[in-house]
């Protein structure tokens, strides 16, 4: 019999807890336990997911091959951003660490600028969307226009030197 669950009730919590502790021996049992013993909801399967992918990180990491560095541990986290929901993101991400406001040597991470790169992928999304999209709501497309026209939106600066 599975628990009916949902997220008011913050059973999740726990799961990001034992996430840590997993093993590559005791991972099977609780990416079981996260799918078989609940009854999922539309935000208890996310939780359920993204516990049992962090999880799967430590259990690795608990590995003799593992004990990564935090630098290695940023690259994991980007893998994952990218390859996960690759299909959704067609211009470039950007995830600010707020906490890196607290030391002058991260002041250029707050600077509202953009790579060139960046600029030319935005461009051409909007123009695509343009082509393909024709129920978007009309200040949407009038938004797409004013970007291939070579307005940069929201305050931005397109940066030549950026990589």
């Amino acid at each position: 019999m599975k628990t009916v669950i949902t997220e008011k009730m913050k059973v999740h919590e726990e799961w990001y807890k034992e996430a840590k502790k997993q093993s590559l021996q005791s991972l099977p049992e609780f990416l079981r336990h996260l799918m078989d013993d609940y009854k999922h909801d539309y935000g208890t399967i996310c939780h359920a997911i993204s516990a049992g992918a962090i999880a799967t990180a430590w259990a690795m990491n608990d590995h003799p091959q593992g004990c990564i560095t935090g630098f290695q541990a940023g690259f994991i986290m980007w893998g994952f951003i990218r390859y996960w929901n690759h299909e959704h993101n067609k211009t470039g991400l950007s995830i600010v660490d707020y906490d890196n406001m607290l030391y002058p040597q991260y002041e250029s991470s707050f600077d509202k600028t953009i790579s060139k790169s960046t600029w030319d992928a935005i461009q051409k999304t909007a123009a695509e969307n343009i082509r393909e999209n024709k129920t978007a709501h009309p200040s949407v497309i009038a938004h797409w226009h004013r970007i291939v026209a070579g307005f940069v939106p929201f305050g931005y600066v397109v940066n030549e030197e950026q990589p």
